[in-house]
Parts: C-alpha cells; structure tokens; sequence
C-alpha cells in the first residue's frame, strides 16, 4: 500500500519548478513589451472615418474605418485602425464626418487580439483643410469668407 501513495517532492524540485514558471512569466511579459513598444513602420493615412466603435467583451478598444478614395469615381479603399487612447478617440469622433490625417504605428508580433483587432495603432489625429485634386489644384474644405458687400453708389448731382 506504500507504494501506491504519492510521493511528496523534495524542496529542490518546488524551488525549480517554481523558477522556471516565474521565468516563463517574464519572458512572456518581455516579449509583450517589445511587441507594444517597437513599430515595424510609422506613417499616415488620409481620408474620411466612416465608422468608429468602442468595442471587446473583456478587452475593450476602439477600432475605426477610414476611407480612401484616389480619384473621384474610384472604389474606395478602407484602412482599418485600433486607438488605444480616450483621448485621441475623442478627438476622432470631434472631426467625423470631416478628411482627416491619422497618424499611425503599425505593431507586428502581438500575441492576442486583446490590444486591438488591427496591426494599425493611431496616436494622432489632424483635420485637413484642403483636399488635393492634382499636383497643383486643391479644393479647400473650409468655406471661404463671403467678401463685404460694397457700399451703394451715392447719387451724382
């Protein structure tokens, strides 16, 4: 019947054990960070956001669409992007329905979809004022002040 009982491990294997579960921790936790901290590329994107949602059962972030259209007619390609900020998920909702700059990070590497359903992190938001047409021709965005209107001729005696 002795046999059958289990053995109690020595003090040596806890403490193992224990050693390679605190450094499997943080190695995970490492390679987290350097995923969220280093970018594979950084740039900008232009157009209109179209949709915007706070969204995630557990995790919740902002996850957008941005339109981008070419040329007039042209299918409109969409840019999918993640925020991570309240604060420049406010300013995104403050100019929708306006063209904007989103400036972003794209993070390759993360481990789950907890950070953001897009590799796409914007940290920046611009409202632009004039649309390019062609090198040379843009169409400003913000209506153009009516000049005064000019003082009535007087009568000439």
């Amino acid at each position: 019947m002795n046999n059958l009982l289990l053995k109690i491990p020595s003090g040596a294997v806890v403490k193992w054990l224990l050693l390679t579960i605190v450094a499997i921790v943080a190695l995970t936790a490492l390679y987290i960070w350097a995923a969220l901290t280093w970018s594979y590329s950084v740039g900008e994107r232009a157009g209109w956001v179209q949709k915007f949602s706070h969204k995630g059962w557990i995790c919740k972030t902002w996850e957008g669409e941005l339109a981008l259209v070419n040329m007039p007619g042209a299918t409109q390609e969409k840019f999918f992007f993640t925020v991570r900020d309240d604060a420049v998920a406010a300013q995104i909702t403050k100019v929708m329905g306006k063209r904007v700059s989103l400036h972003y990070e794209e993070k390759m590497g993360l481990p789950t979809s907890c950070f953001g359903e897009t590799r796409h992190f914007v940290d920046r938001v611009t409202a632009v004022e004039e649309i390019p047409l062609a090198p040379g021709i843009v169409v400003p965005t913000t209506p153009r002040a009516e000049p005064a209107p000019a003082a009535p001729a007087t009568p000439a005696r």
